[in-house]
């Protein structure tokens, strides 16, 4: 069996994490420890080749619920929206927020669902709510973003993608629109 610096996983069965730089790390005990060290190493990431997985585990992290009733009807929410059934997926959020919430992915879900109804005040409401329990939820700061963009508050909407990039550097998407809010907002350079 190889020795313990050739076997990443050996530290972690003994509690630590492999060592990223020399020295092991413990494991975070709780899922906000967990999801601050994940966070941090997204800010750090170099490229967007190694900040996908790991913007995929902080968003798998924010739909994890200690309640079995809530993560049901996460489920038959996603599934009322993959269907095009808003008005079933609303019902279903709004059983998450009235039994959890203090959960920050049903606000984010249903802020999404008034999204798509085009009901943007809702929306935009959730959003807020989302961002105030958890404030570094790159996902609602990004449609904070787009709402604003698509109300005309351009300004507002390059500072809010310009704050997602300061969570998620790698998110191409809030790059591309920071290029072009910036150009339309601030103008061209000499």
């Amino acid at each position: 069996m190889p020795s313990a610096p050739d076997n990443p996983a050996a530290g972690i069965s003994a509690g630590k994490m492999p060592p990223t730089d020399g020295v092991a790390q413990p494991i975070p005990q709780s899922r906000e420890e967990l999801l601050a060290e994940l966070l941090d190493l997204l800010a750090k990431s170099p490229n967007p080749t190694e900040a996908a997985p790991i913007a995929e585990a902080v968003e798998g992290l924010w739909l994890q619920s200690e309640s079995d009733t809530v993560s049901l009807l996460m489920s038959r929410a996603a599934k009322a929206i993959n269907d095009e059934n808003n008005d079933l997926a609303l019902k279903f959020l709004d059983a998450v927020i009235e039994i959890s919430p203090d959960f920050a992915e049903g606000w984010n879900r249903r802020a999404y669902v008034y999204f798509l109804n085009n009901d943007y005040d809702n929306a935009m409401n959730d959003l807020r709510r989302t961002l105030a329990l958890e404030p570094k939820h790159f996902k609602a700061l990004e449609g904070l973003a787009r709402i604003m963009n698509e109300t005309g508050q351009k300004k507002a909407a390059l500072q809010a993608y310009r704050e997602v990039l300061k969570i998620n550097p790698n998110y191409d998407k809030a790059k591309k629109m920071v290029d072009d809010l910036s150009v339309e907002v601030e103008g061209r350079g000499i």
